[in-house]
């Protein structure tokens, strides 16, 4: 068995995908309410057949990834002026209608469709607190939305937008950059805290995953100069051992 190789492979599978996960954070970074990837590793443990060591022989140690989360740290909120750019200060997401069923989010750059209906940036309906999506009048104009989500305009109220947090966050699926599926049933958020004008950045930090790709990049390649070290010394051997006697 081919330990060191092996051990060496599980490190560098690894590091590929940490690169991976840091390059998606960062192709993310300008992306309004996008929460920031994290990997968790481990380490696998094994025991060496023994051979000629005493009982028991040596435990070898393989990286493993184990999975990676989601960091729920909150984006900076920008201010736009947009009465439809909103923004959850504190914990909740919104829920859109999707062709693949209701999707959380904290994406709050909305527009308004010429039916009236209020979509996300990919034209998904907002959904209000009783799982319908939010539509307005030709004649609804001035809008204003309260802290609560509710939704008015100069002729009186239209709904009440639905801020929701699923019943184990972490049982949450990102399908995207912007969207994640509750694998779990949600509830409705007591006191949300919506802001009217204002987007959730994301919560990537740039020179933070630069730092992490730097530091992820010389750790894969101090791992392959070591495979390489490895096979030279390993051809050197069969040289010597394969030389014709003098």
């Amino acid at each position: 068995m081919d330990n060191i190789n092996n051990i060496a492979l599980s490190r560098l599978s690894a590091q590929q995908r940490a690169m991976d996960v840091v390059a998606g954070n960062l192709a993310n970074a300008s992306t309004p309410g996008y929460r920031a990837e994290r990997t968790v590793f481990a380490d696998w443990l094994m025991r060496e057949p023994a051979g000629s060591e005493p009982a028991g022989g040596r435990t070898m140690a393989f990286t493993q990834m184990r999975a990676t989360y989601r960091d729920r740290t909150e984006g900076a909120l920008t201010q736009t002026g947009n009465p439809l750019d909103l923004a959850l200060s504190g914990d909740g997401w919104f829920t859109v209608q999707t062709a693949s069923g209701t999707r959380l989010t904290r994406a709050g750059r909305f527009t308004l469709q010429k039916d009236g209906t209020i979509t996300d940036e990919a034209g998904d309906p907002l959904l209000d607190v009783k799982s319908q999506p939010l539509k307005l009048s030709t004649a609804d104009t001035d809008l204003t939305v309260k802290a609560d989500g509710s939704l008015r305009s100069q002729n009186g109220p239209i709904g009440q937008i639905a801020v929701v947090v699923p019943n184990d966050p972490n049982r949450l699926t990102a399908e995207g950059g912007r969207l994640f599926r509750a694998d779990v049933p949600t509830t409705a958020v007591a006191r949300p805290k919506i802001v009217q004008g204002t987007v959730e950045d994301s919560n990537v930090q740039p020179i933070a995953e630069i730092t992490r790709m730097i530091t992820t990049e010389r750790d894969f390649q101090f791992v392959t100069q070591m495979v390489e070290a490895e096979g030279q010394r390993r051809q050197s051997a069969i040289d010597k051992i394969a030389a014709p006697a003098s």
